[in-house]
């Protein structure tokens, strides 16, 4: 009798340990199901409306960056991070995307808006000479990106301080110089002018202007008539 009970209380253990196991196994599946949905998929959205950015296009930085992000009932972003990044500009343009995607959202019932949803975004490059890029090389052009953009600034402190007639303590041959060295020519501004306008059509004005405002502070007027249509 007492084997029995015995017999009966291990089955009885066995099926309680299998029951836990399926109800987890249900409730994992449930939080997958209560994420939420863009319509064709985060990835297709990404892939459609990504616009390579210059440095990162002229330099062959590639790979995966993760983007935090809320959505609230509406389905639109209130916040977003990058919270594992390539470097370079290619960050950017990943928090770009995800901010592009604001509206787009459809929710579960009972979603959970405080909810940080973390996504990858692959980012490669085919047909740009890329394919034979040495790792060692991305990683020394990413290296190298803080003190493009420090170089940046200083040009655009220069031109700003002109507009509005403060004094500079650098020469503006010395600017032109740098500039040079940078590679900031009429082509340079004029691809950057072409990107802003991409941004204007997929309705991201935001970042459109930032692009025509960066073409105005290297001391070029080419993107004024875009500044004054686009961005009172």
């Amino acid at each position: 009798m007492q084997t029995n009970n015995l017999g009966d209380y291990l089955v009885n253990l066995s099926m309680s340990k299998w029951i836990v196991i399926l109800l987890l196994m249900c409730g994992l599946q449930l939080k997958a199901q209560r994420r939420p949905t863009i319509k064709n998929g985060l990835e297709n959205f990404v892939a459609a409306n990504t616009i390579y950015p210059m440095y990162a296009l002229d330099n062959c930085i590639q790979g995966v960056v993760e983007v935090a992000f809320k959505i609230d009932r509406e389905g639109k972003v209130t916040y977003a991070t990058v919270t594992r990044g390539v470097g370079a500009d290619l960050d950017a343009e990943a928090l770009r995307l995800i901010k592009l995607t604001s509206g787009k959202w459809t929710l579960p019932n009972g979603y959970d808006t405080t909810f940080l949803v973390r996504s990858p975004m692959k980012f490669s490059l085919r047909g740009y000479g890329c394919e034979e890029m040495n790792p060692a090389s991305m990683g020394l052009a990413i290296k190298n990106y803080a003190d493009e953009m420090a170089s940046l600034s200083k040009i655009a402190n220069f031109y700003r301080n002109v507009e509005q007639g403060i004094e500079n303590f650098i020469t503006e041959d010395k600017i032109v110089s740098l500039k040079a060295d940078l590679g900031i020519d009429d082509d340079y501004l004029d691809r950057k002018i072409r990107i802003g306008e991409r941004k204007i059509a997929q309705g991201d004005l935001q970042s459109a202007c930032e692009d025509f405002k960066f073409v105005k502070y290297m001391g070029s007027t080419k993107a004024d008539q875009l500044l004054a249509k686009y961005c009172k």
